[in-house]
């Protein structure tokens, strides 16, 4: 499975939920299949999307649909402190996507380190309900399973090295990005128990 085959599964289920996206190729990928408002990309915050994911789980509606956070192998290696937070603070509502392709892809392919360190075991450690696939059907359905979890949910997908060719920059002002993504949050899951909204399309990829 390559990862903007991944993200197109992703983008299909997540129409309602607040989706948080790593940095760089992913981002990237995620806005050609399908730029919209519940994505808030973190441009250049590599690291940081299982932290903003966590805060914001803890902040939103409960009874909103989960929030989701879409993180690479790379960028949880450089902040793996989000596995024992996430899994101390326990907040229900919280599902964390991990595309693992081995590899620092936008950086010459480096390897990372989890070929001997398995992220799904030290998520399983820190206490997150944890799934595991390597195919879009499996996604598909390890995601539909995570959703009925309560508590911290880690879904690890073991996908293809390789970026996606002929993906142009994502070159939205982050400040647009919050702010759309903060209206959209308002209006469609603030104070209305998780109903409504559906994630429109905004901005230019």
């Amino acid at each position: 499975m390559k990862r903007i085959e991944a993200l197109a599964v992703l983008a299909d289920l997540t129409s309602r939920h607040p989706v948080v996206v790593t940095c760089a190729a992913t981002s990237r990928e995620l806005a050609s299949v399908k730029d919209a408002d519940n994505h808030l990309y973190l441009l250049d915050a590599m690291g940081l999307a299982g932290s903003v994911a966590t805060g914001l789980a803890l902040s939103v509606d409960p009874a909103a649909p989960k929030v989701v956070g879409i993180e690479g192998d790379g960028s949880l290696f450089m902040n793996p402190n989000v596995l024992p937070t996430g899994g101390y603070l326990a907040p229900d509502n919280l599902l964390l996507v991990l595309l693992d392709n081995g590899v620092y892809g936008s950086t010459g392919a480096l390897p990372t380190y989890s070929s001997r360190v398995g992220l799904d075991r030290l998520a399983a450690a820190a206490g997150w309900t944890t799934r595991v696939t390597d195919s879009a059907d499996g996604l598909r359905a390890a995601f539909g399973d995570l959703l009925t979890v309560t508590g911290p949910a880690f879904l690890y997908a073991r996908i293809e090295e390789g970026n996606a060719q002929g993906i142009e920059k994502l070159l939205i002002d982050p400040v647009t990005i919050t702010g759309r993504f903060t209206r959209w949050l308002r209006e469609a899951h603030a104070g209305t128990g998780g109903t409504g909204g559906t994630g429109g399309t905004g901005g230019t990829t």
